[in-house]
């Protein structure tokens, strides 16, 4: 099952950060999930099976679309 996860989601993770914080922002999405604190600001990287893992839940959704790419031309 994949989960609909786009860059400016507000997500809470089940294990609170050193700086206490719990909330953090989606910076990046693909393989890995880039994540940054609301708390220090700290980036994390995490792959996509670990993020599922420890997400709680979607604090905020961004009402940005998800970027869909073109398809790339064939050659002939």
């Amino acid at each position: 099952m994949t989960l609909d996860i786009r860059v400016d989601d507000v997500v809470r993770l089940r294990k609170p950060h050193p700086c206490g914080a719990t909330d953090w922002v989606v910076v990046r999405v693909g393989a890995d999930i880039g994540l940054r604190c609301l708390g220090c600001g700290r980036r994390i990287m995490l792959p996509r099976h670990e993020f599922r893992r420890r997400l709680k839940a979607f604090v905020s959704r961004s009402e940005k679309p998800p970027l869909v790419l073109p398809p790339r031309p064939t050659d002939g």
